[in-house]
Protein backbone atom coordinates (compact mmCIF):
# COMPACT_ATOMS: atom_id res chain seq x y z
CA UNK A 1 0.00 0.00 0.00
CA UNK A 2 1.28 3.15 -0.93
CA UNK A 3 1.69 6.00 1.66
CA UNK A 4 -0.76 8.12 0.06
CA UNK A 5 -3.44 5.15 0.24
CA UNK A 6 -2.28 4.43 3.86
CA UNK A 7 -2.43 8.21 5.09
CA UNK A 8 -5.66 8.23 3.28
CA UNK A 9 -7.31 4.98 4.78
CA UNK A 10 -6.24 6.01 8.02
CA UNK A 11 -8.02 9.89 7.98
CA UNK A 12 -11.08 8.27 6.60
CA UNK A 13 -11.39 5.58 9.25
CA UNK A 14 -10.04 8.21 12.32
CA UNK A 15 -13.28 10.41 11.10
CA UNK A 16 -15.84 7.98 11.15
CA UNK A 17 -14.79 6.66 14.67
CA UNK A 18 -14.95 10.65 15.26
CA UNK A 19 -18.45 11.14 13.18
CA UNK A 20 -20.04 8.55 15.61
CA UNK A 21 -18.68 9.91 18.71
CA UNK A 22 -16.08 6.98 19.79
CA UNK A 23 -14.18 7.98 22.95
CA UNK A 24 -10.46 8.42 23.57
CA UNK A 25 -9.31 7.22 20.01
CA UNK A 26 -5.83 6.53 19.80
CA UNK A 27 -3.54 5.88 16.92
CA UNK A 28 -0.30 3.09 17.55
CA UNK A 29 2.44 3.13 15.12
CA UNK A 30 3.55 -0.48 15.18
CA UNK A 31 5.26 -0.47 11.48
CA UNK A 32 8.88 -0.82 13.03
CA UNK A 33 7.65 -3.25 15.32
CA UNK A 34 4.98 -5.92 13.35
CA UNK A 35 4.92 -7.66 10.12
CA UNK A 36 0.82 -7.61 10.49
CA UNK A 37 0.51 -3.93 10.15
CA UNK A 38 1.51 -0.44 10.50
CA UNK A 39 -1.07 1.12 12.66
CA UNK A 40 -3.78 0.14 15.43
CA UNK A 41 -6.97 2.39 16.05
CA UNK A 42 -8.16 2.09 19.28
CA UNK A 43 -11.58 3.50 20.55
CA UNK A 44 -14.38 3.12 22.77
CA UNK A 45 -18.13 2.57 22.16
CA UNK A 46 -20.50 3.28 25.10
CA UNK A 47 -22.38 0.11 24.40
CA UNK A 48 -22.88 -3.30 21.99
CA UNK A 49 -25.02 -1.37 19.82
CA UNK A 50 -22.33 1.81 19.93
CA UNK A 51 -19.57 -0.24 18.43
CA UNK A 52 -21.63 -2.23 16.07
CA UNK A 53 -22.85 1.30 14.22
CA UNK A 54 -19.00 2.41 14.67
CA UNK A 55 -17.96 -0.18 13.03
CA UNK A 56 -20.73 -0.36 10.36
CA UNK A 57 -19.86 3.93 9.55
CA UNK A 58 -16.19 2.81 9.55
CA UNK A 59 -16.73 -0.23 6.71
CA UNK A 60 -19.48 1.95 5.08
CA UNK A 61 -16.71 4.61 4.36
CA UNK A 62 -14.14 2.64 3.44
CA UNK A 63 -16.36 1.50 0.96
CA UNK A 64 -17.75 4.70 -0.12
CA UNK A 65 -14.46 6.24 -0.67
CA UNK A 66 -13.47 3.25 -3.03
CA UNK A 67 -11.07 1.38 -0.71
CA UNK A 68 -13.24 -1.62 -0.01
CA UNK A 69 -10.57 -4.03 -1.59
CA UNK A 70 -8.57 -2.89 1.84
CA UNK A 71 -11.21 -4.78 3.88
CA UNK A 72 -9.82 -8.06 4.76
CA UNK A 73 -11.48 -9.04 7.67
CA UNK A 74 -14.18 -8.02 10.42
CA UNK A 75 -14.23 -9.65 14.04
CA UNK A 76 -16.52 -9.03 16.48
CA UNK A 77 -18.77 -9.61 19.67
CA UNK A 78 -20.94 -7.94 22.04
CA UNK A 79 -17.39 -6.44 23.92
CA UNK A 80 -15.31 -5.78 20.78
CA UNK A 81 -15.52 -5.03 16.86
CA UNK A 82 -11.81 -5.43 14.96
CA UNK A 83 -11.30 -4.61 11.21
CA UNK A 84 -8.67 -5.46 9.54
CA UNK A 85 -7.60 -3.10 6.67
CA UNK A 86 -3.92 -4.72 5.93
CA UNK A 87 -2.12 -2.11 7.13
CA UNK A 88 -4.54 -0.61 9.59
CA UNK A 89 -6.16 -2.59 12.23
CA UNK A 90 -9.14 -0.96 13.83
CA UNK A 91 -10.30 -2.50 17.11
CA UNK A 92 -13.89 -0.62 18.78
CA UNK A 93 -13.87 -1.40 22.23
CA UNK A 94 -16.45 -1.15 25.46
CA UNK A 95 -14.61 0.41 28.11
CA UNK A 96 -14.20 -2.57 30.37
CA UNK A 97 -12.43 -4.47 27.40
CA UNK A 98 -10.71 -1.88 26.97
CA UNK A 99 -8.85 -1.84 30.16
CA UNK A 100 -8.65 -5.51 30.27
CA UNK A 101 -6.90 -6.15 27.19
CA UNK A 102 -4.48 -3.05 27.62
CA UNK A 103 -3.60 -2.73 23.86
CA UNK A 104 -2.29 0.58 24.25
CA UNK A 105 0.58 -0.93 26.93
CA UNK A 106 1.10 -4.21 25.01
CA UNK A 107 2.00 -1.42 21.82
CA UNK A 108 4.00 0.19 24.10
CA UNK A 109 1.74 3.79 25.28
CA UNK A 110 5.22 5.92 24.51
CA UNK A 111 4.81 5.52 21.16
CA UNK A 112 1.13 5.90 21.45
CA UNK A 113 -0.19 9.31 19.56
CA UNK A 114 -3.72 10.78 19.92
CA UNK A 115 -4.88 9.96 16.20
CA UNK A 116 -4.32 12.68 13.95
CA UNK A 117 -5.44 13.12 10.52
CA UNK A 118 -2.27 14.24 8.50
CA UNK A 119 0.14 12.15 9.79
CA UNK A 120 1.05 9.05 8.17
Amino acid sequence: MSSSDLLNLKNIVIQSLENLKTKNIVSIDVSKRSSFTDYLLIGTGTSSTHIKAISNEVIENIKNNGLGDFIKGVESNSEWVLIDLYDVVVNIMLQDAREFYSLEKLWSVENSLRAEKNTA
